[in-house]
């Protein structure tokens, strides 16, 4: 897969994710909304390490400096 994920976009992809975390396990958040926050930090965490958003190909976006 072609990279199209720039590092600002990486990083608070990241920051994002690890804040779920965060939030989840000092209980602030719970039950469906961590199930579904949760799943969405994992997505973030996985796309940030590979450099490459599915949902940026369809439309030819990419933060990823030239």
């Amino acid at each position: 897969m072609k990279q199209n994920m720039g590092n600002i976009d990486r990083i608070i992809r990241t920051l994002l994710a690890v804040l779920v975390g965060i939030l989840y396990y000092t209980e602030v958040i719970s039950g469906t909304t961590a199930v579904i926050m949760g799943i969405i930090a994992i997505v973030f965490l996985l796309t940030s390490l590979i450099s490459t958003c599915p949902l940026y190909m369809p439309f030819g976006l990419s933060t990823k400096k030239k």
